[in-house]
């Protein structure tokens, strides 16, 4: 039965897509067979692997019109990926009148659940219906964290949804874990903040960094992870880093 890990953190611009498409590619170059699920309406993770918005069928398609998951996969050679397109801006309304509406998404990914290791939600900028869908399908959390201090405000909201939802709708949603992201070692405010995070998420916090670099940033632009654009570069090996760290800690676990 594959572990689904929504990346999460309703502030924008943490690195929260680049986090899921790289961390799909990378699991994937380590022999894991990855669905990445793309939950945001900006369909950002669905043009970063390289998929032509209008000529898939999506999430919404999923979600209100009743097709199964399986028909709305498309492989690609980073991984499996359940695209996103603007109509899924429209999700939040129409969950609004729907029954047990915050469990739409763990339902409908339940039939593809075993034929993947890994699924990986890469959720919306916002605590919304959505985000809540995401979180009440996944076993884990893992949140990305820009490093800097707006950052950690923001991470307090995030972790009183997570606990919320884990009280009323998920009781077994666990953190995954932080990895800090656009880290510059030579800036005491990004020490500081892994100093402090380390401090009130004692052992949750990833050894692995990811730096500052333009290889991670152009990389989307062409539709690709940055392993498959520039596979020598900073941000391909913290991702692979990352993806071997989240093995280690998960066979721990299991152990």
């Amino acid at each position: 039965m594959g572990k689904v890990i929504a990346i999460a953190n309703q502030k924008g611009g943490v690195g929260k897509t680049t986090t899921a498409i790289n961390l799909c590619a990378s699991l994937v170059n380590r022999g894991k067979s990855v669905l990445l699920v793309d939950c945001d309406p900006q369909g950002n993770a669905t043009t970063g692997m390289g998929i032509k918005k209008n000529k898939v069928k999506s999430l919404y398609d999923v979600m209100f019109r009743g097709l199964p998951a399986q028909d709305a996969i498309t492989a690609t050679m980073y991984g499996h990926m359940l695209a996103s397109r603007a109509e899924l801006a429209a999700a939040n309304i129409e969950l609004v009148d729907m029954e047990d509406r915050e469990r739409i998404l763990k339902r409908c990914l339940a039939p593809v659940k075993s034929k993947y290791q890994y699924i990986i939600l890469d959720c919306p900028p916002s605590l919304e219906l959505l985000t809540l869908n995401a979180l009440t399908a996944a076993d884990t959390v893992l949140i990305p964290v820009q490093t800097e201090f707006y950052a950690l405000e923001g991470l307090n909201d995030l972790i009183g949804t997570i606990r919320l939802v884990k009280q009323k709708m998920n009781p077994s949603l666990d953190i995954e874990g932080l990895v800090l992201t656009m880290y510059d070692k030579r800036t005491k405010l990004s020490v500081d903040v892994e100093e402090t995070l380390k401090k009130h998420f004692p052992g949750k916090v990833y050894d692995t960094v990811i730096p500052r670099n333009i290889r991670l940033s152009e990389a989307p632009s062409h539709g690709k992870p940055c392993i498959a654009y520039d596979k020598s570069s900073k941000g391909t090996k913290a991702y692979l880093h990352v993806a071997s760290e989240l093995l280690k800690r998960q066979k721990a676990v299991e152990n």
